[in-house]
């Protein structure tokens, strides 16, 4: 009898799965048992071909050879990993094999892992499907018990295709296009350049921002202030006469409560987490990026196991994990939540549609805990935080709602209106677990406006009412904020929210899913941050000159949300089986080709602004000086030649005068610390020096050992299916 194969997407994924299947012989790029071989990928082994594979006219760069649209596409070994690959061809060839399952990521950029090996080494036995959610032990064995036919999994496959093809026409297309018609390094994209062109536009917004002064009024009356209402419920007014008329009519003068209305209120805990909402909140917390909340959460998912799947874009679970919550609550340290866990066992789950609904999970639930015991002195801080995130939201929909009751007051004073909120706790509920979150929040009224509260006296309506004091406070309206990677994600989720469009349009991107998915989001924002198109200035993201004459250059509809929208919409009903892909490739190739001929008519100019006096060693052209993510960098200007150095790079190290992040400047012997913000300055050698000095008793190998950990950590994960197709588009 035969042998069954298991592709994992990973060697750590694939050492879990051999574990537990029982495979104990180690091959070279396998692990061997009685029933399966386990074998895996690194990431994709396998990407679509360069253009000049198809034709030398395309390894010159030139509008002439435009648009580039082969018949049929092809595949090709990626280089780096073209030795790993020729082993796992030897496995999948071996004549004791019956069948394959894969066992890569459950997604359509897994699916797509998974495929293009079996097709480009030409495997034609049976396929079957493992679909998991969390990398337990047991989660592995009930997936094995319940392996699907690989043919449900076809449509998924044409789809990542599509997304593939797709990206490669249109965005190798106006690339080449745009590089070629300004002489500059310049790329664009079916997601990348709406996502810019939110972030220019924000910009422009900011800049174009006239401030408006406002007034609002407030009175202070025997413990406790009021505020002043218009009659249409409005606290602020832009008109100054009318606020210092209002303020001469009530001064000193007094009034009655007319109107107290007490109302119970119940607030339900948010809904759990998709991967969006986590890397939304990790960034706002601890500032996090949206690539580095993803990477931790995988090794929280692969390598703890102690998380689900993290790409996923559903806020809720299935009736059929609510029998496994009560093991999953126990995998939960005590130690630390084990006041939270008790109240929630005690006193039964309560399973509603708050966080269970089988109608709103596509390929997978909600990121909550697994089964697995976690020992949190095994996690690393970041680890640690991300853990602490989901392990909270997750126990907060179990819990009972924060509940209060809304006290508010209305008086008239000499015919003007004034109110006064406040709120008395009855049950923090699920708010408990927040432990570090204030409960005194503001009220926002219809208006946007927001009224404090406060500890009200006991009052009765028809009481009398004086105005001890009465002011006019002077405010005056705020530009729109700009983007942090937060904010950003919240944009690509929600683009309709950003851009003005009618309101046919808007329901169209609402219903589409905005920009991108919940698994491509983070690198869409770091190949941004990587082509110099944005850059940070402390958690805000700007545009540079590069990002916004590159928006000023690309075809008008390719910067369009709507577009991107509506062809995710397309991926996914191919992935459902009712659009063929072929048809969307056709309409994409038809597309690159409008894109191409807009790019050759345009009268448009592009300037660097960022020209340095410095020339590239390579080919003595003037190098630019960009903005990196880590510091400052020099660039060649000739895309051909593609040389780049440090000029400056931001460091951790920290400056002994002011605190602030140190710059590491220089190259070899000669670099040098440098302060941006004082004064220092000193020679890396002579600081090394004085730190080994001060720091003598550290253990030189467990500091050693310890920045191995963290550069592990902080690696991203190899061959991803998007980087490797930005990758291609890659023109720093």
């Amino acid at each position: 009898m035969g042998k069954i194969l298991v592709l994992a997407e990973k060697p750590s994924v694939g050492r879990d799965l051999a574990k537990v299947l029982k495979c104990n012989i180690n091959g070279k790029s396998y692990l061997e048992g009685n029933k399966y071989i386990v074998t895996w990928a690194l990431g994709h082994l396998i990407t679509l071909a360069d253009p000049e594979v198809y034709h030398d006219k395309y390894k010159k760069w030139s509008m002439d050879t435009l648009p580039m649209l082969p018949a049929r596409m092809k595949l090709t070994v990626i280089g780096k990993t073209a030795k790993h690959f020729s082993e796992v061809k030897k496995v999948m060839t071996r004549s004791d094999i019956d069948e394959l399952v894969i066992a890569t990521d459950s997604g359509r950029e897994g699916e797509l892992v998974a495929r293009w090996i079996i097709e480009k080494v030409g495997f034609r036995k049976p396929i079957k499907r493992l679909w998991i959610s969390s990398q337990t032990d047991k989660a592995i064995i009930d997936g094995f018990n319940k392996l699907k036919p690989g043919r449900d999994y076809e449509n998924l496959y044409e789809s990542a295709v599509c997304r593939a093809e797709s990206d490669w026409v249109v965005g190798l297309n106006v690339t080449r296009a745009l590089t070629c018609k300004y002489n500059a390094q310049l790329s664009a994209g079916r997601v990348q350049t709406p996502t810019l062109a939110m972030i220019v536009n924000r910009e422009e917004e900011i800049k174009n921002f006239k401030p408006r002064d406002y007034y609002n009024i407030t009175g202070s009356a025997k413990g406790f202030t009021l505020q002043w209402q218009s009659k249409n419920g409005q606290i602020n007014t832009f008109d100054e006469s009318l606020a210092k008329q209002i303020l001469s009519k009530v001064t000193g003068g007094s009034g009655k409560i007319v109107d107290i209305s007490e109302s119970e209120k119940k607030k339900y805990a948010p809904a759990l987490y998709d991967l969006t909402e986590l890397q939304r909140d990790a960034n706002r917390i601890w500032g996090y990026s949206a690539k580095q909340t993803l990477s931790i959460m995988q090794r929280l998912y692969e390598n703890h196991k102690v998380l689900t799947y993290p790409r996923t874009d559903s806020r809720y679970i299935s009736s059929d994990i609510v029998p496994t919550l009560p093991d999953r609550l126990k995998a939960i340290p005590s130690v630390k939540y084990g006041k939270f866990v008790n109240e929630i066992l005690k006193n039964r789950i309560k399973s509603h549609k708050g966080f269970v609904d089988d109608s709103k999970i596509s390929d997978h639930h909600a990121i909550i805990p697994t089964e697995q015991k976690v020992n949190l002195l095994n996690l690393s801080s970041e680890e640690k935080n991300i853990y602490d995130l989901v392990v909270k939201r997750f126990l907060s929909v179990m819990l009972p709602p924060f509940e209060y009751i809304q006290t508010t007051i209305s008086a008239d004073i000499n015919g003007e209106t004034f109110i006064s909120r406040g709120k008395v706790i009855k049950s923090k509920g699920w708010k408990e677990v927040y432990d570090n979150n204030s409960l005194d929040e503001e009220i926002e009224d219809e208006n946007n406006e927001s009224i404090k509260e406060q500890l009200l006296p006991n009052l009765n309506k028809g009481d009398s009412i004086s105005l001890v004091s009465v002011n006019i406070n002077k405010g005056q309206t705020k530009p729109p904020a700009r983007f942090n990677e937060g904010t950003l994600l919240s944009a690509m989720e929600n683009p309709q929210k950003y851009v003005n469009l009618d309101k046919e349009y808007a329901k169209t991107l609402g219903e589409t899913g905005g920009l991108g998915t919940v698994a491509t989001r983070a690198d869409i924002i770091e190949k941004l941050f990587n082509s110099f198109y944005i850059e940070k200035k402390g958690k805000e993201i700007l545009p540079t000159s590069k990002g916004r004459q590159i928006i000023d250059l690309v075809p008008e509809d390719l910067k369009s949300p709507l577009l991107t929208a509506k062809w995710e919409k397309e991926l996914d009903l191919i992935s459902k089986g009712k659009l063929k892909g072929r048809a969307f490739i056709d309409d994409m190739k038809v597309y690159a080709s409008k894109l191409v001929e807009d790019v050759k008519g345009s009268k448009d100019k592009y300037v660097h602004d960022n020209l340095t006096g410095t020339k590239c060693p390579e080919c003595g052209k003037y190098m630019l000086e960009v903005n990196g993510k880590n510091g400052r960098i020099l660039v060649c200007q000739d895309r051909e030649c593609g040389h780049r150095e440090n000029v400056a790079r931001f460091t951790n190290v920290r400056c002994p005068e002011c605190h602030k992040r140190l710059e590491l400047r220089g190259e070899g012997e000669g670099q040098i610390y440098v302060c941006t913000n004082c004064s220092f300055r000193e020679k890396l050698s002579s600081f090394n020096k004085r730190f080994e000095k001060n720091d003598s008793k550290l253990n030189k190998k467990d500091v050693s050992k310890y920045m191995k950990k963290m550069k592990e950590e902080n690696e991203a994960p190899m061959n991803s299916a998007l980087a490797e197709a930005l990758s291609k588009l890659n023109l720093k």
